[in-house]
C-alpha cells in the first residue's frame, strides 16, 4: 500500500495524485438539478462523496476548489455544494484510483442510500459516488476505509 493516509479540517493536503472522501453535511432537504444527471431530492443529513485527484496540483488543488466552490459548474458534486457544507477530508495519497472501492465500501454501511444513482459515477461501473448515511459518520467511516 503505498502513499500517506490522512484526515483534514479541510487543510493541508497534499499537492500529490490521490483519493478522497468529502464528508458532507446537507441542513435541509433539497430538490436540486445535477446537471444532465437529473433533478432528485436530497434528504437532509450526511452525505459521503469519493473521488480522486490526478492533475497540477493533485489533492490540494481539487479538494480546494470543492471547498470553496467553482465557478462554472462541471461536476456532479458541484451542484450538491451549493447547498451542502463540507466538514470534513479523508484522504490517502497515491496513484491508485480508491474511489470506486471506498464507493463500495460505504454502500455496504448500514442505512446507506443511493439518493442520486450514477452521481460522481459517469466514468465507471458504480452505482454511486454519492452516499447519503443515517449515522453519524465520524463514528465509524474513515477507520473503516483505512484512511485513518
Amino acid at each position: 500500500m503505498s502513499g500517506n493516509v490522512g484526515w483534514s479540517a479541510k487543510q493541508g493536503l497534499p499537492a500529490r495524485a490521490g483519493s478522497y472522501v468529502l464528508v458532507l453535511y446537507l441542513a435541509r432537504t433539497a430538490r436540486l438539478q445535477i446537471g444532465r444527471l437529473g433533478r432528485f431530492d436530497f434528504l437532509a443529513g450526511w452525505y459521503l462523496y469519493t473521488g480522486s485527484a490526478r492533475g497540477p496540483g493533485g489533492l490540494a488543488a481539487r479538494v480546494s476548489r470543492h471547498l470553496h466552490g467553482a465557478s462554472t459548474l462541471h461536476w456532479h458534486i458541484d451542484y450538491l455544494r451549493r447547498v451542502a457544507s463540507v466538514e470534513e477530508v479523508w484522504w490517502r495519497e497515491g496513484v491508485e484510483r480508491r474511489e470506486c472501492e471506498w464507493a463500495q465500501a460505504i454502500g455496504g454501511w448500514p442505512g446507506a442510500k443511493v439518493i442520486a444513482p450514477r452521481f460522481g459515477a459517469s466514468d465507471c461501473g458504480c452505482a454511486t459516488h454519492l452516499w447519503w448515511v443515517a449515522a453519524n459518520p465520524f463514528d465509524i467511516g474513515s477507520i473503516t476505509l483505512g484512511a485513518r
